[in-house]
């Protein structure tokens, strides 16, 4: 072995053995009673989030004691080894709960290996918690993946205690899924590995109108014989449930993609696009925009557009279709407020991420001068506030 290769392969056990003895570690790591200690240069080498929160002055990086939230004792010893050693657990039971502690902190390559292990030991039994992991997280191989297998085994699944347990705790999720399990192709129906691909990427435009089977023609027939009204009132309706099959029958019966509806209550009004982004409907958003939707249409009172109730509501699956297909992500709606200030409001991260990916400005100002940064402040969000930080 060159010594350039031995060197290469020796850096992790090294790093390992520091982590083991502790030695100059300044960090204290605390999530509930378990207690690590690292080293603050490692922290920031191998996650954006800790870079944010160490090179700014904040109450971790005076006091060097981190509490990580929402992150067991044993899921945080393999992040904080991974960080050292950039080797991933072999344990397939730590992989669902890694995965989300390594995409809250930013470990993409962790993140991704996660995926890797899951998607290639998928069984009936955890296919529906592995599929809503994927929705939630977004991670569109992941997601693929146990898509095509939740629909080549839908029945067992949805009789496990696995598919019980994600639509008692995690209602959106199973509702987006189960728009994704409509929709998915039968060419689709092998497992992915997880990374982007053409097929993973939002279809826009007439390519969104070729990518799904044709709809019934005697559906579509019968609703042909519906006045316009009727038929813009149950494409309201589809659009909010997420009922992307029944939105492609409507739209190819003749009904008005860009219908709205009408609030009774504070007389306003939205499109069928703006219901489908506040619900985080992916597979309908989609529909509706390859339908032609215009995608920076207002609500008639609040001027927001799609992007800004996908933002303020959490839904970063439909926040990445939006912005894919051009929707400004600077929009402002009547108080000044951009997608990025509804996001650090609610305390959305991954979202925000999006966002700013999509070239949000994140120094946007409100129409009472206040910075997404000054929102996300306000309102205690943390993460927000280590990610805005950012230069």
């Amino acid at each position: 072995m060159a010594a350039g290769d031995e060197a290469q392969h020796s850096t992790p056990v090294y790093l390992g053995a520091l982590l083991d003895d502790g030695e100059g570690a300044t960090v204290t790591l605390a999530a509930g009673e378990t207690r690590l200690v690292a080293h603050r240069a490692v922290l920031v080498a191998g996650s954006p989030v800790f870079a944010a929160m160490f090179r700014h002055d904040t109450a971790e990086s005076r006091g060097g004691l981190v509490d990580v939230a929402d992150v067991d004792g044993p899921v945080l010893r393999e992040l904080l080894t991974y960080l050292y050693t950039l080797c991933a657990p072999q344990l397939a039971s730590l992989a669902p709960r890694l995965l989300a502690a390594a995409d809250k902190y930013g470990v993409a390559s962790l993140k991704a290996q996660c995926e890797q292990q899951l998607a290639s030991g998928l069984t009936v039994d955890d296919a529906a918690a592995t599929a809503v992991l994927a929705v939630r997280h977004c991670c569109p191989g992941l997601r693929q993946a146990a898509v095509s297998y939740v629909k080549a085994h839908t029945h067992r699944v949805m009789a496990t205690q696995g598919w019980a347990d994600a639509v008692r705790t995690r209602p959106e999720d199973v509702v987006q899924l189960s728009g994704l399990l409509a929709e998915t192709p039968p060419e689709s129906s092998s497992p992915a590995s997880p990374g982007p691909s053409a097929a993973t990427q939002p279809p826009s435009g007439a390519a969104a109108r070729h990518t799904r089977p044709p709809p019934d023609d005697a559906a579509v027939s019968r609703l042909r014989s519906l006045s316009q009204q009727e038929r813009g009132r149950r494409l309201i309706e589809a659009a909010r449930q997420g009922a992307a099959e029944q939105l492609r029958e409507l739209l190819a019966a003749g009904a008005d993609v860009e219908a709205r509806e009408e609030e009774v209550w504070w007389g306003g009004s939205r499109t069928t696009l703006h219901l489908a982004a506040r619900g985080g409907h992916v597979a309908a958003a989609s529909c509706l925009v390859g339908a032609g939707a215009e995608v920076d249409a207002r609500t008639s009172l609040g001027q927001r557009t799609p992007l800004h109730l996908a933002a303020q509501w959490g839904h970063a699956g439909v926040v990445r279709l939006l912005v894919g297909t051009s929707a400004d992500p600077n929009a402002r709606d009547r108080w000044g407020q951009t997608p990025l200030h509804r996001a650090a409001e609610e305390g959305h991260a991954e979202t925000a991420a999006e966002l700013l990916q999509a070239g949000a400005d994140r120094r946007a100002r409100d129409g009472g001068g206040r910075t997404p940064l000054d929102v996300a402040r306000k309102n205690r969000k943390r993460e927000l506030v280590y990610m805005l930080r950012q230069r």
